[in-house]
């Protein structure tokens, strides 16, 4: 059974996102809490009645390819029509084209709901999602006209299509062919894999985003190309016509993620139109990759989310063993033995952790594209790309942890399929791999976003976390104490932040051996900082005795995670600036 925590979610979007100042944006003045309430706890039924309930199943029978064609397992086509007829694909996206044009930390927390409640089947939205971006942004006025507000509803669905056999990551290797027609279209071939709904039978139309070379292209990534090519040709009228030539040659037989179909996709001349210019393809393309990235870590949070709901219920249930303290001879629920609840406090807050610090995300995504002047439009851009791969990064790496010790907290019953312990761990770990793995993230952070303007953006980050904690000094003991915590993983921040700016050009090597450390570290610290926002606003709600038992709760996630999970960023530190030596050095 999944609950969506829409109760936290709002909490966030009020207190953490930076709600007033979104508000207070003209494209948002006509929303408020009340309509962010209503639709998340509308969603949060949806998703716990009509698609949770297809996630066990769908994991069991999986997507089914035969002859070119992939069956979805029973169910999925009637809940995709159901989630399309009720509007739920448009909550964030352009009311030009039929967007509800909700803040973007709405959207975020619907993303969530959905993830948690069957990954699988949201990843179709999450890709169509991410099409939507990249149109929106680099489309001409044609290609919108025809193809967003299908998109946009959901009515026809999106893809990204970048991997080959011979590329993996490496997208300078991308040797899928254009070739320009007389009347202005491309002739696309070459096979792309690891498609994520590549293949299906849920939309009526699946719309490819495709990474391409030109033939006269430059080598590299500066040779690349971007192209939209239909499933099914779109006649004049905006009706269907002939499909075009992409055919799937077959699906992946995968660890995890089974009622999702990857494919691999073979172009043999299909009709393609270039989306903006030749040659600036990976440009458009990062629009959609950055928008899919902070959707993963999501997937992250919810499937820690989805894991955590089943262990508590567990714990809750088992009996086993009488309690350490002597209390009681007889044998008791195992939420009551205190390294069970360590896991599950661990697993709560780092879950917690990183629906906050994905909703303050969120919310400077909203600020860099509608904030009143260019200089803070600039400064919200700056710090939504800096924090970007940390959702991605920390959030995943963390839904897998909080996973494992879902399994963990069931003991020999998590290892058995029958429990669905095990499916949250499987569809877990896929996250910090898909859309560029941790270290493709870390090198993100480190070299683009921190290294490339010499760690303004990092230190501006340390300054807002200072002014947290000069409020928490000022307020409770319990405050006081997140507060210290909070102040000693600031400064191993910052002193790594200039040891990278200092040493990174000369050691590039010592510096990126570094870098996934330095990803968890500053993770860590940014969704430590956003619990101890929570603390914060939580006290003030309880001095007015709003929600006594929830806000006593929030301030608990927040004690505990900078008692036991914020200790870390000492651990991570270390490795950066004292292990270079020991890691260029051990035999392999």
């Amino acid at each position: 059974m999944f609950i969506a925590p829409s109760k936290d979610m709002l909490f966030n979007i009020e207190h953490i996102s930076g709600w007033s100042d979104i508000v207070a944006l003209p494209a948002y003045s006509a929303f408020d809490l009340e309509d962010a309430t209503a639709v998340l706890e509308e969603f949060g039924r949806f998703c716990a009645e009509v698609i949770a309930p297809l996630n066990v199943s769908g994991d069991i029978t999986g997507a089914r390819y035969d002859k070119g064609r992939v069956t979805m397992p029973d169910g999925f086509d009637d809940a995709y029509t159901s989630f399309v007829e009720m509007g739920w694909q448009s909550l964030h996206h352009p009311e030009d084209y039929g967007g509800q044009g909700l803040p973007r930390s709405v959207g975020a927390a619907a993303t969530e709901m959905l993830n948690s409640a069957n990954m699988s089947f949201a990843l179709c939205p999450l890709l169509t999602d991410g099409a939507i971006e990249a149109l929106s942004k680099a489309g001409s006025d044609t290609q919108k006209d025809t193809y967003l507000a299908k998109l946009v509803s959901g009515e026809w669905s999106g893809t990204m299509n970048l991997t080959e056999p011979q590329a993996g990551s490496d997208l300078a290797r991308v040797n899928s062919k254009a070739v320009r027609q007389n009347d202005g279209t491309y002739q696309i071939t070459g096979t792309k894999i690891f498609i994520t709904y590549g293949e299906h039978d849920m939309s009526k139309n699946t719309i490819h985003l495709v990474l391409a070379r030109t033939p006269d292209a430059p080598a590299g990534v500066k040779g690349i190309s971007l192209f939209l090519v239909p499933k099914f040709m779109v006649n004049g009228d905006g009706s269907l016509g002939n499909r075009n030539a992409v055919t799937c040659v077959s699906i992946e037989h995968k660890l995890g993620v089974k009622a999702s179909p990857t494919a691999v996709l073979e172009f043999e001349g299909a009709t393609g139109f270039l989306i903006g210019d030749e040659n600036s393809g990976l440009s458009y393309m990062f629009d959609m990759m950055n928008a899919a990235r902070f959707a993963v870590g999501l997937q992250g949070v919810a499937i820690a989310e989805r894991a955590y709901q089943q262990a508590l219920s567990f714990a809750k249930e088992r009996v086993q063993s009488a309690p350490v303290d002597g209390s009681t001879r007889d044998a008791v629920a195992i939420v009551n033995h205190p390294d069970v609840r360590r896991l599950l406090a661990r697993m709560q807050v780092l879950t917690e952790g990183g629906r906050a610090l994905a909703a303050y995300a969120a919310g400077w995504q909203d600020l860099a594209r509608y904030a009143a002047s260019p200089e803070q439009r600039d400064e919200a851009a700056a710090a939504s790309e800096f924090l970007t791969p940390l959702v991605k990064g920390y959030c995943t790496e963390n839904g897998v942890e909080v996973a494992s010790l879902g399994v963990q907290v069931h003991g020999g019953m998590g290892f058995i399929e029958e429990t669905g312990a095990a499916q949250h761990y499987r569809d877990a770990r896929i996250l910090p791999i898909y859309e560029g793995t941790t270290a493709i993230q870390a090198n993100d952070l480190l070299g683009r976003k921190t290294l490339r303007d010499g760690g303004v953006t990092a230190m501006k980050m340390a300054n807002r976390i200072k002014e947290t904690e000069r409020q928490l000094a000022a307020g409770s003991p319990v405050a006081q104490a997140v507060g210290i915590r909070l102040s000693v993983a600031r400064k191993a921040f910052q002193s790594v932040v200039k040891h990278f700016v200092s040493t990174a050009k000369d050691t590039p090597n010592a510096a990126y051996g570094g870098a996934v450390p330095y990803l968890m570290l500053a993770g860590n610290l940014m969704s430590g900082w956003q619990l101890a926002r929570s603390l914060l606003a939580a006290e003030t709600a309880l001095a007015a005795g709003k929600d006594v038992e929830f806000m006593t709760a929030k301030i608990g996630s927040a004690r505990f995670y900078a008692d036991h999970v914020l200790c870390d960023v000492d651990a991570q530190r270390s490795r950066i600036l004292e292990g270079a030596d020991s890691l260029l050095s051990v035999a392999l």
